[in-house]
């Protein structure tokens, strides 16, 4: 809905979070994605119900239209630090595409609704169900992804690991290049429980050191399987010792679940 032209505009154009399915550009890899984490109003009378057709009467007349834009997506706090998160992201071909993407949602939004004060009454009712202040991120996506095929189900959760990159002096370029890889294909690529791998690091925003990793589980129930299974790969894969080594590339992490949005 609007808060995509707003936000981003203001940021000069972020969950985690696109898919194999794009709104336009059906052959154009997503190069970035921008999260913005914004707050339910605690004043807002909004019901769930009114606020996700809205947002989805907005996705469809505008954002599935905007050429600029790949995909963009919504996702609400599950077990984050704050209960009154929701997370809108959108990933796009080129960094150019960011900062032409908010100017054409203003032409869209003419388009789809040519009455002013109509248009104004829908995007104010809308932006009714925020708070005012929101943090706004972009990301550099990654190689590595395990796609996402098919429509998740209801009650579906992404799992978001935000870990805390080291430079460690005696390590290489190549040597953590080559721990991910394997990574990637002996484990994440192995773990059914896994649905959709999306990595990606800071581009623009609070801390350099970010490297996000987000995964799609069909339930939430699925995600204490998802970390056993993790570790019964992991010791397959890597000797006590090359875990050891890579673990010098991480300063820790954190932990964030959040319910997917189905519009």
């Amino acid at each position: 809905m609007k808060t995509t032209n707003r936000f981003f505009t203001a940021m000069a154009a972020m969950l985690l979070l696109f898919s194999s399915f794009s709104f336009a550009q059906e052959n154009k890899a997503p190069a970035y994605l921008t999260v913005t984490t914004m707050y339910w109003n605690p004043d807002s009378d909004m019901s769930m119900d009114d606020w996700k057709a809205g947002e989805k009467e907005y996705m469809d007349k505008v954002t599935k239209k905007n050429e600029y834009i790949l995909w963009g997506g919504y996702v609400t706090h599950l077990m984050t630090p704050n209960s009154n998160e929701v997370v809108y992201a959108q990933s796009y071909p080129s960094w150019e595409a960011i900062e032409k993407a908010a100017a054409r949602n203003v032409e869209l939004e003419k388009e789809a609704w040519p009455n002013e004060t109509e248009r104004k009454a829908f995007l104010d009712k809308m932006g009714s169900a925020y708070a005012p202040f929101h943090s706004d991120e972009i990301y550099a996506t990654l190689s590595g992804v395990k796609e996402l095929t098919g429509d998740l189900p209801d009650g579906a959760v992404l799992y978001i690991r935000k870990n805390k990159r080291a430079y460690p002096e005696d390590g290489t370029t190549d040597e953590y290049i080559g721990f991910r890889k394997r990574i990637v294909e002996n484990v994440i690529k192995k773990n059914d429980y896994i649905k959709g791998y999306y990595p990606s690091q800071h581009n623009w925003g609070s801390d350099r050191r970010d490297f996000m990793e987000a995964m799609y589980l069909n339930s939430l129930g699925d995600l204490d399987k998802m970390f056993k299974k993790n570790q019964e790969l992991m010791t397959v894969t890597f000797t006590k010792e090359e875990a050891k080594a890579y673990g010098k590339y991480f300063k820790g992490h954190g932990d964030y679940v959040y319910s997917v949005v189905k519009l």
